[in-house]
């Protein structure tokens, strides 16, 4: 790379503190917003854009596999809970 290039910049986010969660465990706090995304979406359609910031935010805190289990079962309308 020559010094008239710069380098590519990478930005990540995160979920912003939520004072209902107080405590390090973000096991709640995770589902919470998995729920809220797919309650959001359901009401207000995909494109709406404050919507993202639960995906956002399920998406930084909830582990991979809990993310793939939980939309397989909305997929298959097992879930636990109601959107």
């Amino acid at each position: 790379m020559s010094d008239s290039e710069e380098a590519p910049k990478i930005g990540f986010i995160t979920a912003a503190f939520d004072p209902r969660f107080p405590n390090i465990n973000q096991t709640k706090h995770c589902w919470h917003n998995f729920v809220d995304y797919h309650r959001c979406i359901t009401a207000k359609g995909e494109d709406f854009a404050p919507c993202k910031q639960f995906q956002i935010a399920y998406k930084s805190i909830c582990p991979n596999p809990w993310v793939e289990k939980w939309n397989e079962q909305v997929e298959n309308g097992n879930f636990p809970a109601k959107f």
